[in-house]
């Protein structure tokens, strides 16, 4: 069975297809990384960064093919996507530089005359099952730190754009990481659940909340662990003492609108205090009235499509609903006209209410609600009332009013004003029903290895 990719800029137009895995295949890239990976475990942390860095300045040289697949197989806009493979590129250096740290020996607890210390060890096989919305910076974030701390991966792209999944494999062939170290298998969901089930060791997943509670049942079957990013609704809550300078909404229109409102993280509340919400919607809705909707290819492009058009249904039907119980639409609200393929304008919505979907589901398009606030309290109260709780943002001039605030939220991370929190050093990972578990920083190299406590004596006179 094939694969078949299209461009959703350019009204589905077939840009190529790939053979989908069978179960035979999905058996055969785990047995040949369980082979492999006692032999990568067993190299030292400077031998195996120099392999991962072997693939690293491969795909570097190759960033514009990857960038243009990107484009050309899920519609992110040409410029956006050179940023995703350099931000995964700069993800992989940021884990090179502190692999050796994180992973060397904790020392627990010593005595003249005894030692303890943690070790960190690979969990052996992981399934790295990604999606298509950061291709590559997502193979850097389930892929980099398990590969740098002694794992086999088999990791399975989203049928979106299995493209660049091939594309990925053959990079992976050229580099140094020996053969079966970091397979690749091709297909929809069914063969994703068909990896998960394999003799794998652990299950990482970026993607929906349905499937993320799926595989992580199948997890609980296997007794093996899983890391999950499961999506988000995050509230940025903007303050009566706030400074919105040009930088600032800047900042709050690409948290929502960069790649058309389809990342987890991005701001899809926007909670305001009353005696700034006229302003700040008509300073976004002007933002926006200076974005051009277009091909993803077009180097001038600032809002592609989405990257099906069920996803465009989806937003349609979540949109529609808003506008049904009362919802006005600032900005957008449709599909542009004189395009074909999957596009949405950038829609601002105010008159929001708890029951809207826009407000209760994640909204994965470019679609804003803003809705007032008058006090500290029921701006928390407002943020904090979703069931995930991946990211937060808060903008206020008054310091201590963003500690009170930061503490309360219901969220993973939460950043100061303009102040991202996205760097390798940083755990990523959220509250409630964003996910288990944390990519990046310290903790994500901890995340993807076992803990083994290892008490020895300091004598060398053994009897």
């Amino acid at each position: 069975m094939k694969l078949i990719s299209t461009n959703p800029a350019r009204d589905f137009a077939v840009v190529g297809e790939v053979e989908m895995s069978t179960g035979k295949d999905v058996i055969a890239a785990v047995t040949a990384a369980r082979a492999a990976q006692p032999a990568w475990a067993a190299r030292s942390q400077a031998e195996r960064n120099k392999a991962v860095s072997t693939f690293v300045a491969i795909a570097e040289a190759h960033l514009e093919d990857i960038a243009r697949l990107e484009a050309e197989e899920t519609g992110r806009p040409i410029a956006s996507a050179r940023g995703d493979v350099r931000s995964g590129l700069a993800d992989f250096a940021g884990y090179l530089e502190m692999a050796e740290d994180a992973l060397k020996p904790e020392v627990t607890f010593e005595t003249e005359t005894e030692i303890h210390r943690i070790y960190h060890e690979p969990r052996g096989v992981i399934a790295a099952i990604c999606p298509w919305n950061f291709i590559f910076s997502n193979v850097a974030w389930q892929c980099g730190q398990a590969l740098l701390a002694g794992n086999a991966i088999v990791y399975k792209n989203s049928e979106e754009n299995p493209l660049f999944a091939k594309f990925l494999s053959r990079m992976i062939a050229q580099s140094e990481l020996p053969v079966g170290i970091f397979g690749v298998v091709y297909g929809d969901g069914a063969v994703g659940e068909k990896l998960a089930r394999s003799n794998v060791d652990m299950i990482s997943f970026t993607g929906s909340l349905a499937v993320g509670k799926k595989l992580t049942m199948i997890a609980a079957e296997k007794f093996i662990p899983i890391i999950t990013e499961l999506g988000g609704s995050s509230p940025c809550i903007v303050f009566a003492d706030a400074e919105l300078d040009d930088a600032a909404l800047a900042y709050i229109y690409a948290r929502r609108f960069n790649h058309s409102g389809q990342f987890c993280t991005s701001v899809k509340r926007l909670i305001v205090h009353r005696s700034r919400f006229n302003e700040v919607v008509e300073k976004l809705a002007a933002i926006l009235d200076t974005k051009k909707v277009g091909d993803s290819l077009d180097e001038s492009t600032d809002h592609g499509p989405l990257v099906a058009e069920r996803q465009v249904v989806r937003l349609e039907q979540q949109i529609q609903d808003a506008i049904d119980r009362g919802a006005t639409v600032i900005r957008g609200g449709k599909r542009p006209n004189g395009l074909k393929g999957a596009y949405y304008e950038p829609t601002i919505l105010t008159g929001i209410t708890r029951e809207m979907k826009v407000w209760c589901e994640e909204t994965f398009g470019p679609v804003l609600p803003v809705v007032p606030f008058d006090t500290e309290l029921e701006a928390v109260e407002l943020a904090n009332d979703t069931i995930y709780g991946l990211g937060a943002h808060v903008f206020t001039g008054d310091k201590a009013c963003f500690t009170r605030v930061a503490r309360q939220l219901q969220s993973g991370m939460v950043g100061e004003n303009t102040v991202s929190y996205f760097d390798p050093r940083n755990p990523f990972g959220g509250y409630k029903q964003s996910g288990m578990g944390r990519e990046n920083g310290a903790i994500g190299f901890h995340d993807v290895t076992q803990i083994k406590l290892v008490s020895q004596s300091k004598s060398n006179n053994y009897t």
